[in-house]
């Protein structure tokens, strides 16, 4: 195992490894931290150095970097190559259980490999309503290894971005009132729930009550007096008709303030979602239907009312955005490890939904300088006799396979490059 605390180059702060029995939030922002599980779960695993040096990366990619001198990169024995970006549910999760070959798989990246080689990674997934850290302290308990907030991008990650262009949000989704403290934790200043709302009017919606804790987290307020300049779905809603009757009366408005009507119904904020998949995988044996319904249901209710289009954002995949950031994180991690200031050669993107992963990985491989490879799982949304509407480079049964793919086919460029061959570049390459 790694030391307890290591000096990050160029950092001048100390690695700091947490339990993630005793991480909480507060730990958490104080700097570049490592979460590892319980000590009864966890295993020698070697991601200790992919996990500190993506949260290393994170942080230099968010803040505001002084021009200087480039630091030495440290040795690594990480591959630079290539890299692997994961969805989760579906893929390494199902119903809150990790599906039985994504610890193997994991291990196989940390080294345990026929070909002794360590592959960087991250994690790439619609899911929200926590925060990315929060995230890190769940899934390394899970996957039975070290993990950093570094290493994730949620479906509302990208919307941190936007927290200096609004001021006061209505952020909708998610369990209690962990979506405000990830609007705030992005520095979003004035953050609504749809609690706030039904605890100031209550007539607000007839058939949904605010039970005693509820009302006791929701903050009293006049929302006479305010308006409301965007609205975020940060997360799938736990309450359909509450938060679409509020969503509505906000489009319908003036200007954000409640209580108003639009004569033009064009004056209302702008609604923004996290992610766009219409169905999921859970621990049920049939798909569930998550936040793109959810959208699909809200433009069609304000066209039914109002007799016009509503015109939504997502965020997440397919989007391009979300693919933007996966790419200047490795970009990062490659420079600060490697000395490299370009992305790896090819990305392996394994996920379980085609219209999301599949779609969004091929979109951007189109354009990208360099590789998007996706590669199809068959352990969540797939449906066996079916045929994909967006067609992966590669289709395998289990996480663990979709990892093997990639590190033989890299093992095969590189054998081949290494003969120079020409007339094997066509089977090889197959």
């Amino acid at each position: 195992m790694a030391p307890a605390s290591l000096i990050i180059p160029n950092e001048g702060r100390f690695m700091r490894r947490l339990s993630s029995n005793a991480a909480s939030a507060e730990k958490l922002s104080k700097g570049p931290v490592v979460v590892v599980p319980p000590k009864h779960l966890m295993a020698p695993s070697g991601a200790n150095e992919v996990a500190q040096a993506f949260e290393t990366a994170r942080h230099e990619i968010e803040a505001a970097q002084i021009p200087g001198t480039p630091p030495t990169p440290p040795e690594t024995t990480v591959t630079d190559k290539y890299a692997y970006a994961f969805d989760i549910d579906g893929v390494l999760i199902r119903g809150g259980r990790p599906i039985p070959e994504a610890i193997e798989a994991m291990k196989w990246l940390n080294g345990e490999n026929p070909y002794g080689v360590k592959v960087p990674y991250i994690f790439v997934t619609n899911g929200g309503g926590k925060t990315e850290q929060e995230r890190c302290i769940q899934l390394s308990k899970q996957l039975e290894m070290e993990i950093s907030p570094g290493q994730f991008i949620c479906g509302h990650t990208p919307m941190r971005e936007m927290a200096e262009q609004y001021k006061t949000v209505l952020v909708v989704g998610g369990e209690g009132e962990k979506c405000r403290q990830v609007a705030e934790g992005y520095g979003f200043k004035d953050v609504v729930t749809p609690g706030d709302i039904i605890k100031d009017n209550q007539d607000t919606t007839p058939f949904r009550k605010l039970t005693k804790e509820e009302y006791e987290n929701s903050r009293a307020r006049n929302f006479a007096e305010v308006e409301i300049e965007a609205i975020f779905v940060f997360a799938d809603s736990r309450d359909w008709a509450c938060d679409q009757q509020i969503i509505l009366d906000l489009l319908m408005s003036k200007n954000g303030r409640l209580g108003t009507r639009s004569e033009t119904f064009d004056e209302g904020p702008p609604v923004f979602f996290s992610h766009n998949d219409v169905v999921w995988s859970a621990s049920h044996d049939l798909t569930r239907i998550g936040m793109g319904a959810l959208r699909v249901s809200l433009e069609a209710m304000f066209k039914a009312v109002t007799g016009k289009n509503l015109e939504t954002t997502a965020f997440g995949k397919p989007q391009i955005g979300t693919f933007q950031f996966a790419t200047r994180l490795l970009q990062q991690w490659r420079k600060d490890t490697h000395g490299i200031d370009s992305p790896p050669d090819t990305v392996y993107f394994v996920g379980d939904t085609p219209e999301s992963d599949i779609r969004g990985t091929n979109e951007y491989d189109q354009h990208s300088e360099n590789n998007w490879y996706s590669i199809l799982v068959k352990t969540g949304v797939f449906e066996a006799g079916t045929k994909p509407r967006f067609t992966p480079k590669a289709t395998v049964d289990t996480v663990l396979d979709a990892v093997k793919h990639g590190i033989e086919r890299e093992y095969r460029k590189a054998l081949k490059a290494s003969l120079d061959l020409p007339e094997l570049a066509h089977a090889i390459e197959e």
